[in-house]
């Protein structure tokens, strides 16, 4: 398609819009092989709003076990501490190992642990950054933890610094986008990459359009598709239809 025909709906980025360090907290990671993987770190607020949902978690657990093992005597407070010890220092480890790096509060708050890397948190890892968590909490109230929270471009504390350990938000998976119902084609012209984008963007929020926008767009690009300036927007449903090829 020559420049002059190219759509206003285009997701090529304009000439005043700088596109060498995005504005957001990407964190980009390169797998052994070869593939760049974005992830989201978390922020200090839902990293602290999902710890006090498994803080009250396991206030809960042990306030129940407390009271019912009480009822045994010194045996019962025998095993009200073993519980205590194991519940305070395997809760979140055995979560995060064990369910994909999801506590309750993270699968709550839609986050998880993972390596630096992005594999899978381990028992190395998850063990060496709950373990520090008493040095996070010092001098009180998760003093040095929240500095080196707001200190790091990843949102790390001390104790994720030391296991290379990061949380992240867990990315939804794909969705195929709801296009208008069209009978796919090919497009009668080679494509580029953002071309091909820009067909599928438009047809994607046709339905957010007005008609007359909708006309309007499609027209321009009705002379290289080879259709009158009516079909162009029916054409290029179908096109869009023949890029994502069958469900």
């Amino acid at each position: 398609m020559p420049p002059t025909a190219s759509p206003p709906f285009s997701t090529t980025s304009s000439p005043e819009q700088p596109s060498a360090t995005p504005l957001d907290t990407r964190y980009q990671v390169e797998t052994p092989e070869g593939i760049d993987l974005v992830l989201r770190p978390a922020g200090l607020v839902p990293r602290a709003l999902a710890f006090t949902i498994d803080l009250a978690i396991r206030g809960a657990v042990l306030g129940v076990a407390f009271i019912a093992l009480g009822l045994l005597g010194q045996f019962g407070m025998g095993l009200a501490t073993i519980l205590f010890f194991i519940i305070t220092w395997w809760y979140m480890v055995l979560f995060e190992v064990l369910n994909q790096g999801r506590s309750p509060g993270k699968q709550m708050l839609g986050l998880r642990v993972i390596h630096d890397d992005g594999t899978p948190i381990g028992w190395a890892a998850s063990l060496t950054r709950n373990l520090l968590r008493f040095v996070d909490i010092l001098p009180f109230g998760y003093a040095l933890g929240i500095l080196s929270c707001l200190n790091h471009r990843a949102f790390k504390r001390l104790g994720d610094i030391a296991a290379g350990s990061l949380v992240v938000y867990c990315d939804t998976p794909p969705t195929r986008p709801n296009l208008p119902h069209a009978e796919p084609q090919r497009a009668p012209i080679a494509l580029n990459l953002a071309e091909q984008r820009a067909l599928l963007g438009f047809a994607e929020r046709a339905e957010g359009l007005s008609a007359a926008r909708r006309a309007e767009l499609a027209s321009i690009i009705a002379e290289p598709l080879q259709v009158t300036p009516e079909q162009a927007e029916q054409r290029i449903h179908g096109i869009a239809h023949g890029l994502l090829g069958p469900t």
